[in-house]
């Protein structure tokens, strides 16, 4: 799946309700797992770590200036 040009991937675990997830941000995989009871819930919440690492890059990056 694709979230603001973030390849990332959500699959079952062994146990139920228990989703692992990853994704790859400036060259840094990132992994876990988060527990739902719903696929779809799991997805957002990668979604959501997925934003707050876009967030946290932008930070650390400065503000963005420009050229005239």
């Amino acid at each position: 799946m694709i979230y603001k040009d973030i390849e990332f991937a959500v699959v079952a675990a062994d146990a139920p309700g228990i989703w692992r997830w990853q994704f790859t941000i400036n060259g840094e995989i990132r992994t876990g797992r988060t527990e739902a009871r719903l696929e779809l819930l799991a997805i957002r919440r990668v979604k959501l770590r997925i934003d707050r690492a876009l967030k946290q890059t932008q930070h650390h990056k400065g503000p963005v200036s420009e050229a005239n």
